[in-house]
């Protein structure tokens, strides 16, 4: 069922150029939710909650066409007739739109996962966000089910046609991902995750209606599901002819598909790969400085390599059971909760909780990750914690994750810009790495000045992350431009940081098949740093450090050259 919605974005100033542009912003974002029903659904429309998205070759082409038709539009209008808020509008759909469209000229369908996300991990969220409280919720899940037999086969013809123009993941890649797909096919449908839905079942249906629901969603999880993926992990196992070789450079096209990951990531004009990578070696001389004087500091007997030794394999740093590894991050980020009025003058209703990640991906999953909710949805946002292997989770890490994936990290910053009021329905849904993850990592920092650390151990930790993040300019550049070898890049993450080998691995991995991404932490963080003692330099006694938060957090997620704007417009309101 395609129900075509207009959602009319409120008013954005009144004059005949805002006008103008909240109609195309109205019809941008029917044919957003129209094109992605997953991006629907976690943005609260449930109208599209039965289908999933079409990549086939004929529907690539309609959207291409059509983000062409938009883009135009926008840079028809006249930017001088616009509101303020009017301004801001036009050039973030201008670059979502330019992001788009530079994603089909070079035809990313052809890869369409990584190590961390993907077609068959939306497929995996199929229920998510979905209130799943009356029968027609299950029905529309049952659709939707339904569709991913259709969705991998439509994925699996574009992965052939990038097999054909030698566009293609590295084996690594497909090595990492072949076992989380493998494991969705069980020995019975109840053992799959896509039943659990169907496990604890809404009280407002009958039992008869319950009943007839568990044996529908049994059989289609038994004759289309697991099908599916089974025809998935035969065809990377078997067919695929997956890249010996790591770096973007090294496929068709490669300078160009990485230049536009570099600026999709980045946000940044004019940033080089052989820039980030000199940034990146002078971050991690600064910051490596910092950790030798930490172990001077605790009079460890040794140097570097053996204090990071010892933190990875003394026992006093490891949780004994997964439920103390959760019960720990729960106390961590209610403490959290406690100070945050003391550095944030608007704080989101939308709740979150601490969520273990699902035992079928762990293996091959970060350390910790964030999960919105729609508003309006059953749950809050999910703070994921990696409970797999727990000698590889040190606790000392526990504050810089929680900071970064929960508050004042992601959960705070996504709720603020789910709550957003008077701006079009698109702007909810932004998603650019350089800001949300710039400030995920300027919420590890900002926790020294909140007393979150408790011991030395834990600041050491914080650096290790801090250091983690530089290292990534490093290597990221280094294996997408400059050659690097798996092994090199791992051994050089373990040098600079206490992260463990489990943990190093899946890391290198998540950069050769996601080029850039990695990118987007520490320059975004270096970013907000520069703003803030900008603002605090030109405000003087007049700075406030609550309203210099909720300014970079007010506007939702913006690309960093635009915060710039919104920081400066800031000071000069706010100077005396």
């Amino acid at each position: 069922m395609i129900v075509l919605l207009a959602i009319t974005a409120p008013a954005l100033g009144g004059t005949a150029g805002d006008e103008q542009l909240e109609n195309i912003l109205a019809e941008y974002w029917d044919f957003y939710l129209a094109a992605d029903p997953v991006a629907a659904t976690a943005a609260g429309v449930d109208a599209y909650n039965d289908i999933l998205p079409s990549v086939s070759q004929r529907s690539l082409a309609r959207q291409r066409s059509t983000l062409q038709g938009f883009l135009g539009r926008v840079r028809d209008l006249d930017r001088g007739a616009l509101s303020a808020e009017g301004r801001i509008n036009a050039e973030l759909i201008e670059w979502e739109l330019e992001d788009a469209l530079g994603a089909h000229d070079l035809d990313l369908a052809r890869i369409p996962f990584n190590t961390f996300s993907g077609f068959f991990m939306r497929a995996l969220t199929a229920s998510s966000g979905v209130a799943m409280q009356t029968v027609q919720d299950y029905e529309d899940y049952l659709s939707r089910l339904n569709e991913i037999p259709r969705y991998f086969d439509e994925n699996i013809d574009n992965m052939r046609r990038g097999v054909r123009d030698g566009f293609v993941l590295s084996q690594v890649v497909i090595d990492g991902v072949l076992p989380t797909i493998e494991a969705q096919v069980k020995d019975s449908p109840e053992q799959s995750s896509f039943f659990e839905p169907f496990e604890k079942m809404s009280g407002r249906l009958s039992a008869a209606e319950q009943e007839r629901l568990q044996s529908d969603g049994a059989r289609v999880i038994r004759t289309a599901v697991m099908p599916a993926f089974a025809r998935l992990a035969d065809y990377l196992a078997n067919e695929y002819e997956a890249a010996e070789t790591l770096g973007a450079q090294d496929l068709p096209g490669g300078d160009a598909y990485y230049a536009f990951q570099v600026r999709r990531y980045t946000t940044l004009t004019g940033a080089t790969p052989e820039q980030i990578h000199s940034t990146g070696l002078a971050e991690v001389a600064r910051i490596r400085e910092e950790m030798n004087g930490i172990i001077a500091d605790l009079e460890f007997d040794g140097g570097f390599a053996e204090f990071t030794d010892f933190l990875l394999s003394d026992p006093q740093f490891y949780a004994s059971s997964r439920e103390e590894l959760l019960q720990i991050v729960a106390y961590t980020a209610k403490r959290i909760d406690y100070i945050m009025p003391a550095y944030f003058g608007k704080l989101p209703r939308q709740s979150y909780g601490i969520v273990p990640v699902p035992d079928e991906i762990a293996p091959n999953y970060t350390t910790g990750a964030y999960y919105g909710a729609p508003i309006g949805a059953k749950n809050g946002g999910a703070f994921w914690v990696n409970t797999y292997r727990l000698d590889q989770r040190p606790l000392y890490e526990v504050p810089a994750l929680t900071l970064h994936e929960a508050v004042p990290g992601h959960h705070h910053q996504n709720a603020l810009a789910l709550e957003l009021e008077d701006v079009p329905a698109f702007r909810r849904s932004l998603g650019f790495s350089a800001f949300g993850e710039g400030w995920g990592l300027y919420a590890e920092k900002l926790g020294v000045e909140m007393g979150v650390y408790q011991t030395r151990y834990e600041d050491f930790g914080r650096l290790s992350y801090e250091m983690w993040r530089a290292c990534r300019l490093v290597i990221d550049t280094g294996i997408h431009s400059q050659g690097w070898g798996r092994q090199q890049a791992i051994d050089y993450l373990m040098q600079n940081t206490a992260l463990s080998e489990a943990n190093a691995r899946a890391e290198i991995d998540r950069y050769i098949s996601w080029p850039g991404q990695a990118l987007a932490y520490k320059l975004g963080e270096l970013k907000i740093w520069e703003l803030r003692r900008r603002a605090e330099s030109e405000l003087g006694d007049a700075f406030d450090l609550r309203a210099f938060h909720d300014a970079v957090l007010g506007n939702g997620e913006l690309p960093l050259d635009l915060l710039d704007d919104v920081i400066s417009q800031f000071i000069l309101e706010n100077k005396q």
